[in-house]
């Protein structure tokens, strides 16, 4: 299952759950944290349990769930009311370093044994950045084993609170300095750890120039994927991050090359010299394209 656009729902919207599943998105984030007022959280656990079971059969897209951050009353109540759905994982804001996933981690065998789930199905994605604290642990993601933990994401609007940024981009639309070294450990400790790198949101949703501008960029730096809010970010993200059919002809082309001259280190592919780095990101796009 491909994994390139990851859409924020309401969890108390019942009209938006109702449409998801038509929006092209590869992963379906049902959110009970920024979106629902303490208010409607009860309320939204119910229908979010409800959609996560009536999508559990036939749903072609990941099922995912943001809880509250393990600094509220609220998390707990999150996952006892969404886990008898079976998500196929939960999404952990504020994280503050591998000890957060090992506390959540927890509470996940828990609520598998409670509801008749398979141990460890659940995965976990951390959002890693939303403190000053947390955005300079990172990189201890990679340093102990988190076996549930299946990406790392991360984020600008909470750090730029934290940090009393007036601004997250420069004059030119690109990120800044603080923001731009987040992203970078986001991206180099996912794939040092082996889960799934995604890039952060793009918060105007009706600049779907700058979007693909953005989108495209995350691919070429190395992101598997990108969160989104709202539908219409979709199709955008998941061209993005899809491969061209001169990219995948020309990894088969390489592929080939290697193939007919095992031994060989180095080859030439129409005029151009290619080496074993190439055959692996040829491979990895191909296993993308799969």
């Amino acid at each position: 299952m491909q994994q390139r656009s990851w859409l924020f729902v309401p969890g108390d919207s019942a009209k938006k759950l109702g449409k998801a599943a038509d929006t092209g998105a590869d992963v379906i984030i049902i959110d009970l944290e920024d979106s629902v007022a303490a208010s409607n959280k009860a309320a939204a656990r119910d229908l979010s349990c409800a959609w996560l079971t009536e999508q559990r059969r036939t749903a072609q897209f990941g099922r995912w769930v943001r809880i509250n951050a393990l600094d509220t009353p609220f998390w707990r109540d999150d996952l006892a009311g969404v886990m008898a759905g079976a998500p196929d994982g939960i999404m952990l804001p504020k994280s503050a370093g591998p000890g957060s996933v090992q506390t959540l981690a927890a509470e996940l065998y828990e609520q598998e044994q409670r509801c008749g789930l398979p141990t460890g199905s659940t995965r976990i994605l951390a959002l890693v950045s939303e403190t000053a604290a947390a955005a300079i642990t990172i990189p201890s993601y990679a340093t102990i084993p988190l076996p549930r933990l299946h990406g790392l994401v991360w984020g600008g609007e909470d750090l730029s609170a934290a940090i009393g940024a007036s601004r997250k981009y420069d004059a030119e639309g690109r990120w800044t300095d603080a923001f731009r070294f987040v992203r970078v450990q986001t991206l180099l400790t996912a794939h040092a750890t082996g889960v799934l790198p995604l890039d952060t949101l793009h918060a105007d949703f009706a600049d779907t120039a700058g979007l693909k501008r953005i989108a495209e960029e995350a691919r070429a730096d190395g992101f598997g994927g990108m969160l989104a809010i709202h539908p219409a970010q979709v199709p955008v993200i998941n061209a993005a991050f899809s491969p061209s059919e001169e990219e995948l002809a020309q990894a088969r082309a390489v592929i080939a090359a290697f193939a007919a001259q095992p031994d060989a280190g180095t080859l030439q592919i129409d005029g151009k010299m290619i080496d074993r780095p190439h055959l692996v990101l040829a491979k990895r796009l191909l296993g993308i394209a799969d």
